[in-house]
């Protein structure tokens, strides 16, 4: 067989293993290693996966992974997001529908301080759900806010599939961190705009028959501010060091993941056997991403090897489907696939094969990163997958919420981020302007 043939069939052979219920860490070392294996001989391929282990994973880029990590959990556990929820519910209470608003802006803030979707799910799930029934709104909208708002988890810097693409296609993550503001403020107002036109349209899917006699509780401006300042002051330090050019983004992690400790720590709500929990949940995490990472390292380069991607740039570009027509093809298979597997599986299989045609298309390669993160992130909504739904399920311990709700609830939000993907690939300034100054 030629080198071709063997890169295609690895390609089939690695979505066979997928499907059949393989990790994909594993079967993509598996494939890679076996296609280096045909194309050249056993030897090289072992010593391809031993250059691969250390080439992948020694940069000093890669301690961003843990710190970001740790301080997405250590901002879960000190109830920031339940301070971050609050300020904006008293501040946006008498707007229409103001608590779905408040809780886009709450998730919007948490995003920036934890850069994880799936935290915020479980964090909103359990504080502004709950609240949002109690003032008369339908549970399915309630938890389809939460679930649609999440995503900006992904979207807004810090974010862990930014820090994921970046290293797949070489590209700088502070300049992806940077592209991720204009998308992430776009996503923001267009789920807010789809809030208030459900509220004027579809009243019977926002609220319920019952008004809301509900009483708010005061708040006065003393803890107010004292709700919203540990929030302010680890935006100021991740984002305000990071873009003032105080701190890489290696140093902006460390430093986010010291004031979440502080925080935690002067809250009283991190106990020794607690902090232990979340070393341990952050280097499961951190260790599971990174295998992941050297395992796409490895199966990008077996595709090298075979040609595989020059072929395929070739039969789309110099053909009838051209530049546009393989974008609209590999956002759809994004958001097909989004339906099947998680979020980081996606990119780690489809990149290593789509980024050198978008090169050779001449495409940016930060606004090609923001699409394909945005395609990804509305797998996290969509059956029958969707993370994010049976994350909230699970937070909510509520046996009368049904899964098909939360899907019906986050449908609306699902058709905001498409129409935010269109325009963000008819206008690419919004995802560059910042990040090529």
């Amino acid at each position: 067989m030629s080198p071709m043939e063997i890169g295609f069939l690895a390609i089939g052979g690695l979505l066979v293993l997928i499907f059949v219920g393989m990790p994909i860490g594993v079967s993509m070392l598996g494939v890679s290693f076996v296609g280096v294996a045909f194309i050249r001989n056993d030897l090289v391929a072992t010593r391809m996966i031993a250059a691969v282990a250390n080439d992948a994973l020694e940069e000093y880029l890669f301690a961003v992974v843990p710190l970001f990590v740790l301080m997405g959990l250590l901002v879960t556990v000190s109830n920031v997001g339940r301070d971050t929820f609050e300020v904006f519910e008293r501040l946006l209470r008498r707007v229409t529908a103001g608590l779905g608003v408040a809780t886009v802006f709450a998730n919007a803030v948490f995003a920036s301080i934890t850069g994880i979707s799936i935290a915020s799910a479980t964090v909103f799930a359990r504080v502004a759900v709950p609240e949002m029934t109690r003032h008369g709104y339908t549970r399915k909208f309630a938890t389809g806010v939460v679930a649609g708002s999440s995503v900006l988890g992904m979207m807004i810097p810090p974010s862990l599939l930014m820090i994921v693409y970046a290293v797949l296609a070489e590209e700088s993550v502070g300049r992806m961190f940077l592209a991720g503001i204009g998308p992430g403020l776009l996503l923001s107002a267009m789920f807010m705009l789809t809030i208030f036109l459900l509220a004027r349209t579809r009243p019977d899917f926002v609220f319920t028959d019952t008004s809301d006699t509900a009483e708010y509780e005061t708040l006065s401006a003393g803890t107010l501010i004292r709700k919203a300042v540990p929030i302010l002051v680890l935006m100021t330090l991740v984002l305000g060091g990071l873009y003032g050019g105080f701190f890489n983004p290696t140093e902006a992690g460390a430093a986010g993941a010291a004031g979440a400790l502080v925080i935690a720590l002067l809250r009283k709500s991190l106990t020794g056997s607690a902090l232990w929990k979340l070393l341990v949940e952050t280097g499961q995490i951190t260790v599971s991403v990174l295998f992941l990472i050297m395992a796409a390292t490895f199966f990008s380069r077996m595709l090298a090897l075979s040609g595989v991607p020059r072929e395929l740039a070739e039969f789309f570009l110099s053909g009838p489907i051209g530049p546009a027509g393989f974008l609209i093809l590999f956002l759809g298979l994004v958001i097909l696939l989004g339906c099947l597997i998680d979020s980081i599986s996606i990119m780690l299989i489809l990149l290593p094969i789509a980024l050198p045609v978008a090169e050779a298309a001449g495409f940016d390669l930060i606004w090609f990163g923001v699409l394909t993160v945005v395609a990804v992130e509305m797998g996290l909504l969509t059956p029958p997958f969707g993370l994010s739904v049976y994350t909230i399920k699970s937070a909510m311990t509520d046996p009368d919420l049904k899964v098909g709700d939360i899907f019906r609830g986050a449908f609306p939000f699902v058709l905001a981020m498409l129409a935010s993907l269109v325009i963000l690939a008819l206008f690419p300034s919004i995802a560059t302007w910042l990040a090529r100054l």
